[in-house]
């Protein structure tokens, strides 16, 4: 076949692409396409039963219990909070009252969301990283190289009332549950940003307080169908959450690994619970006291996985750097000043993999 010919079946095949995984599913998709596997290091490693293997059993994050939190042994917990953010710079939230209709709920209907037909979906996709609402495929589907095995739809939530109009109209119960939901997320990340800059503690950290929670919000809904052949892809590659606190909803179906002490390990999803992980912005305002932690997502042949990343940070005109009340001889700051502007000018140059965006920011004296 001469290159004239070549090209358009090659550019149809991206189109194709584009479309997402589900849209590849519901279409009846036997074998991984060539456009989603990965080299094989940086493949997850399966054996031919379709079983992970996995190097020690299961990790079972530090457990922080909210109503410990907000009572009289408020103290020991604000020290498990430090030692899981400088450790794992992930840790489990339980009793945080949102166990009940509110996360169930957001999880079925984010499901119903992508079971609509494609054509419905599709409404919503976008190349524009700022839009108020974005549907699409894989990590960075304009720039990836490899696809990886996921959908996801993108809502700004704060404030609520200006990006509310422009959710998905359907399911026409979406917006309601899913606004209670950004909601009572947003409550919960209140509760635990003043308990980490309690940890570090910050005297006066009212201020940084204070500006977080009049800072951004995005909520990240991520489907993962089943994958015909999971040992040759990945739900998403390694990466850090660009970010201050993310705030992490599961089905029951594991995915999700963390890199610890050289390895991934697979997190045991807690039914009901969140998992709280340190964003980059957390990592800068610490000076490197608290570290944002890569992590990966696995998909399986046989269950699809729904989760919602709520992400916090700053507002987005803001300028993220170390706490000055972290910095002093002893302690010069190691990252330079950053901002959003900075952070999508990033993006937009290259594939935002591994901790690279972070690494570019560091001070290397």
């Amino acid at each position: 076949m001469s290159p004239s010919m070549i090209a358009p079946v090659v550019e149809e095949e991206n189109r194709k692409y584009q479309k997402g995984v589900k849209h590849l599913c519901d279409n009846g998709v036997t074998k991984v396409p060539t456009k989603y596997i990965w080299p094989e290091p940086d493949r997850p490693i399966f054996t031919k039963s379709d079983k992970l293997i996995k190097p020690k059993q299961n990790l079972k994050l530090p457990l922080i219990d909210l109503a410990e939190l907000l009572g009289p042994n408020r103290p020991h917990v604000l020290q498990t909070i430090a030692e899981a953010c400088e450790t794992y710079g992930f840790f489990q939230v339980v009793n945080h009252g949102m166990e009940g209709d509110v996360s169930r709920n957001m999880i079925e209907v984010c499901k119903r969301f992508f079971e609509l037909p494609y054509e419905e979906r599709s409404k919503y996709m976008s190349s524009d990283m700022s839009a108020p609402v974005r549907y699409g495929t894989s990590f960075n589907q304009i720039k990836d190289n490899v696809f990886c095995w996921r959908d996801f739809l993108k809502l700004y939530a704060h404030p609520l009332p200006d990006y509310l109009p422009y959710w998905p109209s359907s399911p026409s119960d979406f917006r309601s549950l899913a606004a209670t939901y950004a909601k009572d997320t947003k409550e919960m990340f209140e509760i635990m940003v003043k308990a980490i800059i309690e940890s570090l503690e910050i005297d006066g950290g009212d201020e940084a307080v204070e500006e977080l929670e009049e800072g951004s919000q995005l909520m990240v809904v991520n489907c993962y169908p089943p994958c015909p052949e999971p040992e040759l892809t990945l739900g998403m590659p390694p990466h850090s959450d660009y970010g201050f606190l993310t705030l992490l909803l599961q089905d029951d179906v594991e995915g999700l690994q963390i890199l610890y002490r050289d390895e991934w390990v697979t997190v045991d999803p807690i039914p009901g619970s969140f998992v709280v992980n340190v964003g980059d912005h957390l990592e800068i305002f610490s000076n490197g006291r608290y570290k944002s932690v890569l992590h990966r997502v696995l998909v399986n042949s046989t269950k699809p996985r729904i989760s919602v990343a709520s992400l916090h940070s700053f507002p987005l005109t803001s300028v993220v750097k170390p706490s000055p009340k972290l910095v002093d001889k002893q302690n010069p700051p190691q990252y330079m000043d950053t901002d959003f502007a900075t952070f999508l000018q990033y993006v937009s140059s290259c594939e935002p993999k591994w901790k690279n965006f972070l690494e570019s920011r560091k001070i290397h004296i």
